[in-house]
């Protein structure tokens, strides 16, 4: 549910009730006869609650006039299955009053895709009907056998209310002093399901309540304590956002989930975006990738589908499940339109294998893995030269396939728009990861000549990037190939995503990260997604400029990989920094690369999703580079290489899991050297310091 401040919803906006992608309830004001209340205040007392404190304007009756002031609404929502909504009403004046409280509600059963960009089409039939015995309004929508129904029942309340011109109406007389209480209870329900409320007040659910399932959730993951109140806020803030976009519709065990991308246009299941989260968790909770994992390769593409971008092997991008989906009107069914989504499955595979010791894993996914490999070599690479392209099939597909998905996000350097097919730099690391990580797979499955063949390919792909890609007079990678093979020479945040996966030749490194820093790219709250020397770049766009934070966080592992622990901690800070300025300490999906400088403040994306999941858990990935925490649970064995600069001299992880042991971890600074502590708490690990960039000479010691 997500209303404006009052808790009112405007249908002009993303506001409204929603469930499987379906806006069940599009306009929603209360009245006191026929005016507006005054909020005073509110907010989410829970994510799954809220509540809004109203007064009354000053009003007239024909028992006379009645002061701003004088009554009050409260005002107790909670979300469950379904809504309960509890209002409560008390007359603070010196003389009985008699008023009209009226509450009009609509519903357009908009597909979310419509809702986002504001062109609803309308299709079927609604019809409302209000049953005065039941004290219940029913408005339902039909499209040939496509159902959805929205019931709004009133229960325990003590006048008998009426329904006209589009308003419930309440005949209320108060007392002085008197207090006034009812309970509205929507029910949602569709060809599937029926999504009642839970059957508990306000009070109930927040304590203890509802939050049961969140209080397990927080009794699992790893704790963080720190002399920082802010981070160990921000890091609070993150797990509780984290619990709270939590999937339970999937057949899973009780303590494995699909993270939902965001609130509340991203409900739903999503390749990159439920993989980069599972691997930003890694640290925290296992739990989000044995449900991502499962999931994405139950659906891995079997066949080639011009409509849905398909072809075997490939991993979806979106899942959909409203009107439009329902009568294939969107290929979103599932929609395969993803370029990295294959590769970020393998790396987060093999991830999952180094944090869970789960050898059974790679047994498990062998098949899954394989055609993912297939589908680099065969579908990902579109001209057979050795490099990741993409280009869209379907019509109503994605234009760009990598995680600049908007489609005006791949700019040349004089801000003209890059035409398909396009090799982006971070598909070509991707799949050079993936080759990588899958070579050691395979290695361990006993498959020792299909592992050679597999960093055979990752040296030729390493060749043709620095030779394609490598920019000598920018000292910087190129965003991307044209389709006639010409570097796109832009500025561009993605040449991190390089570094991260370890593409990028050791010797260009220091010049990659050096520029990235440098004040066309660095705002000082973040690393921007494109240079402001671009004639493109706007700081309040999509993908032109703003601020994402689960970027930063991976280009943050970028330089952690290579050796720069100090500009690890500087783009650390300027997240960490720029979440002190948002609700609650929030981060939102993405926010303005506009520069600090004296009385600015960070401005979130006009229409960004918060809670986000790639946003909260970058905070997960930036602790993650800052310590420099990896795990190889199949040898028992953690390693850290930690640097705590100056403004974060301590940090404590309680309940780290890594295979089946459980370990606490204590970093601090002692003059410009950071100690470590670690202390096994269940099962047998060895925690060992060891330098990132280890990892990444090993790695070139095996394409050797």
């Amino acid at each position: 549910m997500v209303t404006d401040l009052s808790g009112n919803i405007n249908p002009e906006t993303s506001q409204g009730i929603f469930s499987d992608d379906t806006r069940f309830l599009s306009y929603y004001t209360c009245y006191l006869n026929g005016k507006n209340w005054i909020r005073l205040s509110s907010t989410t007392t829970a994510y799954y609650a809220a509540r809004v404190y109203l007064i009354n304007p000053e009003f007239v009756t024909d028992d006379g006039s009645y002061a701003k002031g004088t009554l009050s609404l409260i005002m107790s929502r909670v979300a469950s299955e379904g809504i309960r909504e509890e209002l409560q009403l008390t007359n603070y004046g010196c003389k009985k009053v008699h008023f009209n409280l009226e509450i009009a509600l609509r519903s357009d059963f908009a597909d979310i895709f419509e809702v986002e960009s504001q062109k609803i089409v309308r299709r079927g039939h609604i019809e409302t009907q209000w049953n005065k015995k039941q004290s219940e309004l029913v408005t339902t929508y039909t499209n040939g056998d496509f159902f959805q129904c929205l019931s709004y029942r009133l229960a325990n309340c003590p006048v008998q209310p009426h329904y006209g011109n589009g308003r419930i109406i309440f005949e209320i007389t108060l007392e002085p002093g008197a207090t006034w209480n009812t309970c509205c209870l929507y029910t949602l329900a569709d060809n599937k399901h029926v999504r009642k409320p839970a059957d508990l007040s306000y009070q109930q659910a927040i304590e203890p309540g509802l939050d049961k399932v969140q209080q397990l959730w927080r009794d699992v993951v790893t704790d963080v304590t720190c002399s920082d109140e802010d981070v160990t806020r921000l890091y609070r803030q993150s797990v509780e956002d984290l619990g709270a976009l939590r999937l339970y519709d999937y057949k899973f065990t009780e303590d494995t989930w699909i993270p939902a991308a965001g609130v509340p246009k991203f409900v739903t299941l999503f390749g990159r975006d439920s993989l980069i989260v599972s691997l930003q968790n890694m640290i925290v909770h296992p739990g989000f990738v044995r449900g991502t994992l499962q999931k994405l390769a139950e659906l891995q593409a079997q066949e080639w589908d011009d409509w849905r971008d398909a072809e075997p092997g490939k991993i979806l991008h979106e899942v959909r499940m409203g009107e439009l989906a329902y009568f294939k009107k969107i290929p979103h069914t599932p929609y395969y339109g993803a370029a990295d989504t294959a590769p970020l499955f393998l790396i987060a595979l093999h991830e999952a294998w180094k944090w869970l010791g789960d050898d059974s894993m790679l047994q498990d996914y062998r098949d899954v893995a394989m055609r993912c490999l297939e589908w680099i070599e065969k579908y990902g690479d579109l001209d057979n030269d050795g490099l990741q392209e993409y280009q869209k099939r379907s019509k109503d597909g994605l234009d760009n396939q990598s995680w600049k998905d908007s489609g005006d996000a791949i700019v040349y350097p004089d801000g003209s728009q890059v035409n398909a097919p396009k090799a982006l730099c971070e598909l070509q690391g991707y799949a050079f990861d993936a080759y990588m990580r899958m070579a050691e797979a395979f290695d361990f499955l006993g498959e020792q000549n299909y592992a050679t063949e597999l960093r055979t390919k990752a040296t030729q792909l390493q060749a043709r990037f620095e030779e394609k890609f490598w920019c000598e007079d920018l000292g910087f990678y190129a965003l991307a190939l044209d389709p006639d093979k010409q570097p796109v020479r832009t500025i561009a945040s993605n040449v991190g995503h390089c570094l991260w996966s370890g593409i990028v030749s050791s010797e260009r490194a220091e010049r990659v990260v050096k520029r990235l820093l440098q004040p066309q790219m660095w705002s000082g709250w973040g690393i921007r997604t494109v240079s402001t020397q671009n004639p493109a770049y706007n700081p309040f766009s999509y993908h032109l400029g703003s601020i994402w934070p689960h970027d930063n966080g991976i280009i943050a592992l970028g330089f952690k990989r290579y050796g720069f622990a100090k500009e690890v901690a500087q783009v650390a800070h300027g997240i960490f920094d720029a979440a002190k300025y948002f609700a609650s300490y929030r981060l939102p999906e993405l926010f303005a690369g506009i520069e600090v400088e004296p009385g600015a403040f960070p401005v979130p994306y006009l229409e960004a999703n918060v809670p986000q999941a790639w946003a909260a858990a970058s905070v997960f990935h930036l602790l993650q580079a800052m310590l420099g925490l990896q795990a190889d649970a199949p040898k028992n064995q953690l390693y850290v290489d930690p640097y705590l600069p100056e403004w974060l001299p301590d940090i404590t992880l309680r309940q780290v899991e890594i295979g089946k042991a459980v370990v606490d971890l204590k970093f601090w600074r002692e003059g410009d050297i950071t100690r470590w502590d670690a202390a096994v708490t269940q099962g047998d690990v060895e925690v060992k310091q060891q330098a990132w960039q280890q990892h990444l000479e090993k790695s070139a010691a095996s394409l050797d």
